[in-house]
């Protein structure tokens, strides 16, 4: 059964009505999970929160050791220009780290395949000592570095198709012949990083401005498929962007929901392929409510079958 992990802890991650990453983002998913019945078929979990000694796999923990040491009890604090500390959200992002480790785990016992997690703030920009891009601590790395370490699992892969590219989730895996890394991001285009030619383990595929559906489906055809394969990983995780939306003005692509759903089939069968189905979402952008969700029932839809 398709698992959804959340938790109240991360509407409460306070950055101002002027920043891009609030709380709305997550009340439309729920409101559009609602509308289109799909809320009545998932099972739901509540998101633990992480422990040190869960992040400190993907961080260095005198990293870790700063961010506990910088929440505010009231008030905000700036790490840098987008990136925001409320009283509300140290727990928000250790329960957005928890998350990945709870799908981990669900998945790995066979109580649930596959798992979207539903969490903010986002991740896939926290590289292994530095905050950045609205990013505290690296989700998916935690959850990745989770599985290889508690589950004894050799290969996995992260797939990463937000605008941006994941920085630090490069960061974090670069040379570990353990993962392999593919990601799809506007170039350029912020963080300026990841148009590098492609490494054993980093597969990236940079699209110019006005990039849309048909060319975004031939770029991943070309380069994150046949990789995927090659790989065979026992684990698929997904950073799941949808800022690349056509709607979404924090992009200059322009995908739709259609192009979501392709990607989504085409990495599910990969899963289904050759890691017995284990497959793990987790959000990272989409800045404009209404086209967020939708994508987000549109992928899920289509991880239903």
């Amino acid at each position: 059964m398709l698992a959804y992990i959340s938790h109240p802890d991360c509407l409460r991650h306070d950055t101002g009505s002027l920043h891009p990453d609030t709380r709305q983002r997550l009340d439309a998913i729920q409101n559009q999970l609602i509308m289109s019945g799909l809320d009545f078929v998932l099972r739901h979990h509540d998101a633990p929160k992480a422990t040190r000694d869960q992040l400190i796999r993907a961080h260095d923990q005198a990293y870790v050791d700063r961010v506990f040491a910088m929440a505010p009890t009231e008030g905000s604090v700036e790490i840098d220009g987008d990136t925001v500390m409320s009283p509300g959200t140290l727990d928000a992002a250790l329960r957005s780290a928890g998350a990945g480790v709870l799908g981990v785990d669900l998945i790995m016992k066979a109580s649930a395949d596959p798992v979207f997690c539903g969490i903010r703030p986002p991740g896939h920009h926290a590289e292994r000592g530095k905050a950045m891009g609205f990013c505290l601590f690296n989700n998916v790395a935690v959850a990745a570095a989770h599985a290889l370490e508690t589950h004894g699992l050799s290969r996995v892969a992260i797939v990463d198709f937000d605008v941006h590219h994941g920085n630090g989730t490069e960061d974090i895996f670069a040379g570990d012949p353990r993962v392999l890394f593919c990601s799809s991001f506007q170039h350029p285009f912020y963080p300026f990083t990841g148009h590098g030619s492609d490494t054993e383990n980093l597969v990236d595929v940079p699209l110019p401005s006005g990039t849309g559906g048909d060319e975004f489906r031939a770029a991943i055809a070309e380069h994150w498929l046949p990789a995927l394969d090659r790989f065979q990983p026992e684990f698929l995780f997904v950073s799941a962007g949808f800022d690349a939306h056509v709607l979404d003005d924090m992009s200059g692509l322009a995908l739709s929901e259609a192009d979501y759903a392709w990607l989504t089939t085409a990495l599910h069968d990969i899963a289904k392929a050759h890691a017995q189905g284990r497959f793990l979402s987790m959000l990272e952008g989409g800045y404009e409510p209404g086209a967020l969700a939708r994508s987000v029932v549109s992928h899920l839809n289509t991880l239903l079958g």
